[in-house]
């Protein structure tokens, strides 16, 4: 119970608002102390708005009903959580031969020589932190932590960024039919990192959750209860073109299916990439995703980008597992 003023109890459901305020109210101070991405002093967010108890989040309605002709399978790959500390301000896929033209920081799982120079040649040649060694390129903004006493790590840039507890990384089936070899150095960039300016445009596919609590899944920024690890996920598209390993907006070349995980005429189902990143973020202590500054950090900004480096022979095996219904680990 909350006491207010008078010693009367404040109302149940204002309990949530207050512990919202704090939280925000330490992280202003946070940021006035030019504690951020990318050494922008200036960079503001995020504001209470951004942030919901996750109990209060509906749950989300299930996934589309698996048809006899579905490709059941999965196919996870063990690429580790980024131990090594891969980070960079680049953006290969939007912003290629710049340096920092991401303006934030990505964390990196996969190909260890991924920036802004890298070539399909030398994301080829390079050494992965994949088991399998699948020399595909995972990136992310990397989450940044308000609380000093939390063991984070500092680049180059003096961002108080958080490791991931776990990454997962998995490749999953079409519902309705078998699906077709993705090709090589294939490129995709999921959700927007101008989501916030951009009001909203290619952020549906935010996902933010409780690892306790996985069936409400959120665009805000998780308050999880103690014991619980805020968890993001990222669900690629899947309806490729045919035709092209990019596209001038990234993700034109590869949609998403309908509600039935049909896809529309003229893609074809490729697995779907899908990855879950999740930290432990202590009781109290304010986060966010790094962002563009004009972003303010903002939960919707969220993104993750893949360039599919897989031999054409394991390809091959991920797309068996999946049209056969198997449950693969590599």
């Amino acid at each position: 119970m909350v006491i207010g003023s008078g010693g009367r109890p404040v109302r149940s459901e204002w309990a949530g608002y207050v512990v919202i305020a704090v939280v925000v109210v330490l992280w202003a101070a946070l940021v006035s102390c030019d504690v951020g991405g990318g050494g922008h002093g200036d960079h503001e967010g995020p504001v209470a708005a951004d942030f919901v108890q996750i109990a209060d989040v509906a749950p989300a309605p299930p996934p589309p009903a698996a048809a006899s002709t579905g490709s059941a399978g999965t196919f996870s790959e063990d690429c580790g959580r980024n131990q090594q500390g891969i980070r960079n301000a680049d953006n290969l896929i939007t912003s290629p031969g710049e340096s920092g033209g991401a303006h934030h920081a990505h964390d990196y799982v996969g190909n260890v020589s991924t920036n802004a120079f890298s070539t399909d040649d030398s994301l080829a040649a390079a050494a992965t932190t994949c088991a399998d060694g699948d020399r595909s390129t995972f990136f992310w903004p990397v989450l940044l932590v308000s609380d000093g006493s939390a063991a984070t790590a500092t680049n180059g840039d003096n961002l108080r960024v958080r490791i991931p507890d776990s990454v997962l990384v998995e490749f999953r089936g079409s519902p309705v039919s078998n699906v077709v070899p993705m090709p090589r150095f294939l490129r995709v960039l999921e959700g927007n990192p101008h989501g916030l300016t951009a009001g909203g445009a290619d952020t549906e596919h935010v996902q933010w959750s409780c690892s306790g609590d996985r069936e409400r899944v959120t665009r805000q920024y998780p308050l999880c209860p103690a014991g619980q690890q805020v968890v993001r996920i990222f669900d690629f598209p899947s309806c490729w073109n045919g035709k092209t390993l990019d596209s001038r907006d990234h993700h034109s070349h590869l949609l998403y299916p309908g509600p039935s995980g049909l896809c529309q005429g003229g893609t074809f189902p490729v697995p779907q990439l899908h990855i879950e990143v999740a930290y432990t973020v202590p009781p109290g202590a304010q986060y966010a995703v790094d962002s563009f500054p004009e972003e303010l950090r903002s939960p919707i900004s969220d993104h993750a980008g893949y360039v599919n480096v897989m031999t054409d022979a394991l390809m091959a095996k991920v797309v068996d597992c999946l049209n056969s219904g198997q449950h693969c680990t590599s």
